[in-house]
Order: C-alpha cells, then sequence, then structure tokens
C-alpha cells in the first residue's frame, strides 16, 4: 500500500476544494440564468428544482466513463434550465407577456414554418444577443461540470455533508408541491406545447362554432332601420399607428389622399382623433371587434352573423394567409377572397391587389351588401408592404429623421421608420380608393356606408430602439379611425371626431352603419350614437389620458 506524501494529500484536498468551487459557479451560473426569466417566488422555487442536479458533481467517481457521464448530465441539466430562464426573458423583453399567457400561445398556434423564418429575420438582433449569453453560459458550465468529485479527491466532508443535504432536502420540497414542480423546464414546455396543440385543434373545429353563431342571429331576428338598398364597406388595416398619418398631425406626408377627401367631404367624413385598441395583436383585437368585446361566457354575436341574419350577402376579402383568421371570422361570410398565396403573414403580395375583387363585388345585384376588406398594412416586414422603389422617405433628412436622430435611434430604426411610412403611403393610396369606390362604383341609389380602422398599432421607434409590435407602449394601441356615409341629414356633428373610440366596442358603431338593431344592442358603446358613454379600457401599459 502507498503512503501518500503530504504534497500529494495537500494537492488532494486543493482539487476537492476545487469540486466545491466548481459546484458554487454552477450554482450562481444557474441563478443567474433563471433570474433572468423569473423573479420573486419563483426564482427560488427553481432553484429548488434545478439543485438537486449538481448534487452529483460532489460524488467521488473513479470511472473515467463515468465521469464524462456525469459532466454530459450536469451540462444538459443546467443548459435545459438556463434555455427556459432565456426563452423566458427574450418574451418578457420583446413582448412583456409570459411564456404562458395568452398572447404568446396565440402567437405560437397561429405561426407555420414560414413565419418562423420571417420572423428571426426581422429579430435577429435580439435573438442573437440572447443567443450569445446562452453560448457563454454553455462555456463556463462545461467547463466547471469537468471538475466534479473524483475519488482521489479529498473532499471536507461537513461542508459537503451539509450541501448534499441542503440541497436534497430542499429539492424533495420542490418536486413534492405540484405548483412548484410544474415549473421544470421539462414539465411545462410539454404542457406548453399541448396547450398550442389544444388551441390549433380548437380552431380547426370551428365550423361547429360557426353554425352556433349563424344560429343565434337568426333567432335573435336583427331588424333594418331602414328599407332599401345598403351597401357597407368596413376596411380593417394591420399595424397602422395614427401618430405616424398626416391625417393625424404627423409631418411626413404620409396620408395625401384621405386628407384631400376630408376637404372634399366635410362633415360627411368623421376622422375620429382618439382611437385606441385594446389589444396589441391581431387575432385577440379581431375577436374583440367582431364579438362586440364580450366574452365567450356571454354567448356574444358575431357581427358577420348578425349582417347575414338581417338580409345581409357578405363578403370577407384579405391579404392574409391566416387559417385562424379565416375560421373564425372570414368563413362566416358568404363569399370569401383571398389574393395571398404565400403562408406566412409577411408574404409579399401588395394589398392593392384586392381593390378589383372590391369593384366587384360592389357591382354585384344584391341589394345589401356588408363588405369586409382585411389588409396587410403595415405589418412587418415593412418592406414588403409598398412597391418597390416607392419609398420617398429613404435617407430623405427632415423634421423626422432629424427627430429620431436626436433621440439617439440607431440606423436600423431609422430606416425602419422610413419603411413604416413609405407603407403608409401605399395603404393611403388602397384605403382611399375603397372610399372612392364605395362612394361611386355600383348602384347609385340607396344608402352607403365605409368604415377604416386599425386592428392595432406598432412601435417604430417611437419611444425606444425597437420596431414591432409592442404591448409595452401606447404606439402599440394607437389607431386610425375614420368613418363616412352618404345620408346628407345626418352630418356628423362637430366636435364628435374628438371623442374616445376603443376597438372592443367597434361592433357597435359597425352595427349602427349596418343600421341593424336587435334584442342586446347596447347604444350607448357606439361612438356615433347621441347617448354614448366612454369607458377607458385597461391596457398593460399606462396612458394618462385616452382624449386629446
Amino acid at each position: 500500500m502507498t503512503i501518500p506524501t503530504p504534497e500529494t494529500v495537500t494537492m488532494q484536498r486543493v482539487l476537492g476544494r476545487r469540486t466545491l468551487w466548481a459546484y458554487g459557479v454552477i450554482a450562481a451560473a444557474l441563478l443567474t440564468l433563471i433570474a433572468l426569466g423569473h423573479d420573486g417566488r419563483r426564482l427560488g422555487q427553481l432553484m429548488a428544482l434545478a439543485l438537486p442536479g449538481l448534487v452529483w458533481l460532489l460524488w467521488p467517481v473513479s470511472s473515467p466513463m463515468l465521469h464524462r457521464l456525469r459532466t454530459g448530465f450536469v451540462w444538459l441539466w443546467v443548459m435545459g434550465f438556463a434555455l427556459d430562464g432565456v426563452v423566458r426573458a427574450y418574451l418578457l423583453h420583446t413582448y412583456q407577456a409570459a411564456s404562458d399567457s395568452s398572447f404568446i400561445q396565440t402567437a405560437a398556434a397561429n405561426t407555420n414554418g414560414r413565419e418562423a423564418s420571417e420572423y428571426l429575420s426581422m429579430h435577429w438582433r435580439a435573438m442573437l444577443l440572447w443567443s450569445v449569453a446562452l453560448l457563454v453560459a454553455g462555456l463556463v458550465v462545461g467547463r466547471y461540470a469537468g471538475r466534479g468529485a473524483r475519488a482521489s479527491m479529498v473532499l471536507p466532508r461537513r461542508a459537503v455533508t451539509s450541501l448534499c443535504m441542503a440541497t436534497l432536502v430542499l429539492g424533495s420540497v420542490g418536486y413534492l408541491i405540484e405548483p412548484w414542480r410544474r415549473l421544470h423546464p421539462a414539465l411545462f414546455w410539454t404542457q406548453w406545447s399541448e396547450s398550442v396543440d389544444k388551441l390549433r385543434a380548437g380552431w380547426a373545429d370551428q365550423q361547429e362554432v360557426r353554425k352556433r353563431a349563424l344560429a343565434r342571429a337568426t333567432f335573435t331576428a336583427p331588424t333594418m332601420a331602414q328599407e332599401g338598398p345598403s351597401t357597407v364597406v368596413l376596411v380593417i388595416t394591420d399595424s397602422v399607428n395614427r401618430d405616424n398619418l398626416a391625417l393625424y398631425g404627423y409631418q411626413r406626408a404620409t396620408t395625401p389622399r384621405l386628407l384631400a377627401q376630408k376637404a372634399q367631404l366635410q362633415n360627411q367624413l368623421l376622422v375620429v382623433r382618439n382611437a385606441w385598441s385594446v389589444d396589441a395583436s391581431t387575432l385577440p383585437s379581431l375577436r374583440n371587434m367582431f364579438l362586440f368585446g364580450l366574452p365567450p361566457t356571454e354567448n356574444p354575436q358575431h357581427v358577420l352573423a348578425l349582417a347575414r341574419a338581417a338580409g345581409y350577402k357578405v363578403w370577407w376579402m384579405s391579404n392574409h394567409d391566416d387559417i385562424a383568421i379565416a375560421q373564425q371570422h372570414g368563413m362566416l361570410a358568404d363569399v370569401l377572397k383571398s389574393v395571398n398565396r404565400t403562408p406566412g403573414r409577411a408574404g409579399a403580395s401588395l394589398d392593392g391587389e384586392l381593390l378589383d375583387d372590391v369593384q366587384q363585388a360592389l357591382e354585384d345585384s344584391a341589394e345589401r351588401k356588408l363588405i369586409v376588406v382585411h389588409l396587410m398594412g403595415a405589418h412587418p416586414h415593412y418592406s414588403l408592404r409598398f412597391p418597390e422603389g416607392a419609398n420617398p422617405f429613404d435617407e430623405q433628412i427632415d423634421e423626422v429623421e432629424e427627430s429620431l436622430e436626436g433621440s439617439g435611434r440607431p440606423a436600423w430604426v431609422r430606416r425602419l421608420r422610413h419603411e413604416y411610412d413609405a407603407a403608409l403611403l401605399y395603404q393611403d393610396f388602397v384605403v382611399s380608393e375603397t372610399l372612392e369606390m364605395t362612394r361611386k362604383v355600383g348602384p347609385v341609389d340607396g344608402y352607403r356606408a365605409w368604415m377604416y380602422l386599425s386592428d392595432h398599432g406598432q412601435e417604430v421607434g417611437h419611444v425606444g430602439n425597437y420596431a414591432g409590435h409592442s404591448r409595452s407602449t401606447a404606439s402599440g394601441y394607437r389607431i386610425p379611425t375614420v368613418i363616412w356615409h352618404n345620408s346628407e341629414t345626418e352630418a356628423y356633428r362637430p366636435g364628435m371626431g374628438g371623442r374616445p373610440f376603443r376597438t372592443d366596442w367597434a361592433g357597435w358603431t359597425i352595427a349602427d352603419l349596418l343600421k341593424i338593431h336587435w334584442t342586446g344592442d347596447a347604444t350607448d358603446r357606439n361612438v356615433l350614437a347621441d347617448n354614448y358613454r366612454w369607458q377607458a379600457p385597461t391596457l398593460p401599459v399606462q396612458v394618462e389620458s385616452f382624449e386629446d
């Protein structure tokens, strides 16, 4: 038997302390990574679940193969929690939303492979930053995971025993308590994936939901407030912030056509100055818009079902290749048309391609017509929302450019603002054309009305170095709303444009334009009604006032 020399014993003790140091470094790295995506009580709960996987580092092994196996296990274990923390942190930073929120799950359920690649090309900078953080963590953990206890080391028994006991007791508590256990990345993301799949399955089973909506509307027996022909055109655009429209005072000439029509039509064209969406993404906004902002438990009417029950022929025209939107709304129409044949919300088809279909619908012989036109608007990618070479704001030094530069906005944000404004200029052409056609195409007699609004806004360097959907800034909710009708006896009164408006009440205003009445009609939520009573919505962002 070989008696170890004092130098050997000293070295074995040094290596033993290095094992404890490695345990501490990895635990600190775990705490940092978990803290990125969790805070408060959940931070402690996740640490309780994560630390037991590190105990093996303190168990001496002699086999080189077992040592490599342990190193790989600890690395995978820690990086599982690290990936969870980084993903949650990215979602919180980008969308101010928890990963298990309906906002995130709905977006995931409504995303296909093409959309995912488009999303990557749009947000690669932020994702690269978080990926680098994850890579650095992986290198650090990999280095220290290889310093686990070996049979030849001398470990401080009391310290190791206390550390193991504390870790295992805390871990046992974590795994025994179900609310804690469900936070484990393996369980959480498995259940998250199942929830997303159930959401998709629910959309696939929308046919029965549509049947019930039509039956409910028919049973209500809506009536028309006036006889004769009636044509209503509803134009819904995507991601348009009213702050970027010259119609609302923006410094750039983004709406020359609408401004000209406002000057021509005077009090027949109502520009609602204080219009707000209550949702920062398309699906919940459209749901609120067409279901009167009411919860599913109240079995709300659907605007399109009511229109059909009242005798309207309904068109749904879309430049969105979106299964969820078509299932929930579009397929309630008599006629469903889509000009976008490319999967993905960033398809390159231009909104102007819908204008021929709008004209055909206006020329249809039906006595009552509701034509819904759902545009891509200024949805990212902005550069795909206008014809090539049609960006007059590119490299233009004007008030907007100087303001952005003065606010410290980087070049890439300023470039996206130029593209965004060019998309709005093109939208001005498309939207104003729908108004012009509503006024002049088809039979000249009868009642006609037109309404234009956006589903939500967009943050493009207004308050930060960011471009895209935003739940954390008012820009994500500030939208345009413009209304016209040809009834000379019902010109909009001065001051009506200053009324605040919210999209989850839009259904009441659309029903008013359709001249539909039914049991349960709430006129005090119709921005055009004499008895309109405003109630401020609760938004994720603080808004001092919803009025000028």
